[in-house]
């Protein structure tokens, strides 16, 4: 028992979490300021127990298997889950539904836990379908918006055939190898045909999650239609937890077939930073634009991933860390001019300095660290991926990687001019944020910095993978 409690205290923590917020929403009624702050505190209780009693060992015949590092990546989605709470306060407070938006958010953040925890392909897609299922209800929540709906019907649509794809690939794949346990199936690997499309299919399953180009088609009309808290939630955690789960299938499970997933790797890394690019240069609303900037963002950590070494994995996970503080605060600034002025495309930001400097400044440290500008922690995190990246000798893949950095400077850039240099006749009116907005923007502009400078972090991950 106690081995249990101990191996699956986060989930554990978020589930109890649940099952409280389901009594009270059963029970009487509590006012949305008090509830939310109650549900702030447990999300911060939730994000400080992820840090003790961790240790390596599995449960149920190895369907489900933790270590330090994955406890680690676990706390990451639940730093990211506390900040959210924290960032979109003011929406929060105002929704009918409150309860059920958090009850929504914990069974999908759940879900990721199990994902990423999991042993075989079995719980692997039931806790895929548990972290998707509840997003695609979250993005409906603004429902007197037509477009809320038609983003939430995509994504179901774009889930559905995703996890018809997926079931298709496990069954070829058991039907290959004759199991479906992560730690028997590279025995049984020979790259045969039959394999290799088994493959394939899974691979693009974990595309349709990530936003892998030809795989994006959906993101940006989502990311519009969602309300800005579900947009972060979308972009940061639910693209992190893919991404932790994808890199360990690839390193552990089909590492005896590097050579077909590298050539994959990097044909699509190439394509997902440049569409991603191209089309985050034409975008004027902030969603849709931070939706495309999200897609290039993945192409990087596909850089990353290509090493296939202990490097690529610290480099990877480093990188989402960053990616939390970064998109949070792009979002949270968002989300605060969105609630106050409704105002949501980037000539609505013009001017946007001279009456809200602590927004403007919040927002371009965000956006200089997604650049991969210095001093900020974005600019090694992508040098950390690019290193990895470079270590199979494909330099010319790392000089399009590159390039694509010096691309997306342009579109980031571009929003910070017009919210420093431009001149705007009607620009946001000044904004009295709340506390705990205040404070979740301060705290993700602080992670932004610290997390760069601080190379004990690096090495703490390295050490964990």
């Amino acid at each position: 028992m106690n081995e249990f409690l101990t191996l699956m205290k986060s989930e554990l923590v978020v589930t109890a979490i649940i099952f409280l917020l389901l009594f009270i929403k059963i029970g009487r009624g509590i006012k949305n300021e008090s509830l939310l702050s109650l549900i702030q505190v447990l999300l911060l209780v939730n994000l400080i127990s992820g840090f003790f009693f961790n240790k390596e060992g599995s449960l149920f015949g190895d369907m489900f298997h933790t270590s330090t590092l994955i406890a680690f990546q676990k706390n990451i989605l639940s730093l990211g889950v506390f900040l959210i709470s924290l960032l979109c306060a003011d929406w929060l407070k105002r929704s009918q539904h409150l309860p059920e938006f958090f009850l929504l958010m914990l069974s999908a953040l759940l879900g990721m836990f199990f994902m990423i925890s999991s042993g075989n392909l079995l719980i692997f897609y039931l806790s895929l379908e548990l972290a998707t299922i509840p997003v695609a209800a979250m993005a409906n929540f603004d429902l007197e918006k037509k477009r809320s709906s038609e983003g939430a019907m995509k994504m179901i649509l774009s889930s559905a055939f995703s996890s018809g794809i997926l079931l298709f690939g496990i069954s070829l794949l058991y039907g290959a190898t004759g199991t479906i346990s992560f730690a028997e199936i590279p025995q049984q690997l020979d790259s045969s045909p039959l394999q290799i499309l088994a493959f394939v299919l899974l691979f693009t399953a974990f595309a349709f999650k990530l936003s892998i180009v030809p795989f994006h088609l959906w993101t940006a009309d989502v990311y519009e239609g969602s309300p800005i808290a579900v947009t972060a939630f979308l972009s940061v955690i639910s693209k992190g937890s893919v991404a932790f789960i994808f890199i360990s299938t690839l390193y552990k499970v089909f590492q005896p077939m590097h050579d077909v997933w590298y050539t994959l790797l990097v044909v699509l890394a190439i394509a997902t930073m440049v569409i991603g690019n191209l089309f985050a240069l034409r975008q004027q609303n902030i969603k849709r634009f931070l939706a495309f900037s999200s897609i290039a963002q993945v192409g990087f950590i596909l850089v990353g991933i290509s090493s296939g070494d202990t490097m690529g994995l610290t480099a990877v996970v480093y990188f989402i860390l960053i990616y939390v503080f970064s998109n949070l605060a792009a979002f949270g600034v968002a989300s605060v001019i969105s609630e106050h002025s409704g105002k949501e495309t980037i000539d609505d930001y013009k001017g946007l300095y001279k009456t809200n400097p602590f927004l403007s400044w919040i927002l371009a440290l965000a956006l200089f660290s997604l650049a991969g500008i210095p001093p900020t922690a974005g600019f090694f995190g992508k040098l950390f991926l690019l290193t990895a990246g470079g270590s199979k000798g494909s330099y010319w893949f790392i000089t399009v990687a590159a390039l694509n950095m010096v691309i997306s400077l342009y579109y980031y850039l571009r929003v910070v001019r017009a919210v420093f240099m431009d001149k705007n006749e009607n620009p946001v009116e000044s904004i009295k944020t709340g506390t705990s907005v205040k404070l979740a923007l301060i705290i993700c502009g602080a992670g932004i910095v610290l997390t760069g400078l601080l190379s004990w972090i690096f090495d703490y991950i390295q050490s964990l993978s």
